[in-house]
């Protein structure tokens, strides 16, 4: 009877532990097979301190390196939204998806973007959902979305 009351004890155990979850690691610890920064976010700290300079920029003329750092960020962050036009999210590419959106000043898009937005076409979650993300990243997504559009 002992040992069946210690496999039972243990089997509780067991499962007790199964059950909990685990504790996230801090931010800053990063596994030993880390990636090096992507060149997304090497963009985003050279230019963080000048997005002010950014927003007012023409988004015909970007540099091949912005375009990359914005379709880096689009990819990882605004696609799932963005490609199927989910929450009446304007799909790239499609100026009817964009028409009375895409004629706004880049600040204005980056303000709604960063600090979320209801508007009558649907909604946008503050920086997609993703607060990790730089103003200056969401700025050069922004840009690489109408860019694909124009």
């Amino acid at each position: 009877m002992k040992s069946t009351a210690g496999i039972f004890l243990v089997s509780i155990l067991l499962l007790g532990a199964c059950a909990q979850k685990q504790t996230p690691q801090p931010e800053t610890a990063q596994p030993e097979t880390a990636q090096p920064e992507t060149a997304a976010h090497q963009e985003s700290a050279e230019n963080e301190e000048n997005s002010a300079e950014l927003r007012g920029s023409d988004d015909n003329n970007l540099t091949d390196q912005q375009i990359t750092a914005g379709e880096e960020v689009y990819e990882s962050n605004c696609a799932g939204c963005h490609d199927s036009g989910t929450g009446g999210a304007p799909r790239p590419g499609k100026p009817d998806d964009w028409k009375g959106i895409i004629d706004q000043s880049l600040e204005t898009l980056t303000k709604r973007s960063i600090e979320g937005f209801a508007g009558k076409k649907g909604i946008m979650p503050a920086k997609g959902g993703n607060e990790a993300l730089t103003d200056n990243e969401v700025t050069n997504a922004i840009r690489y979305m109408i860019f694909k559009t124009r």
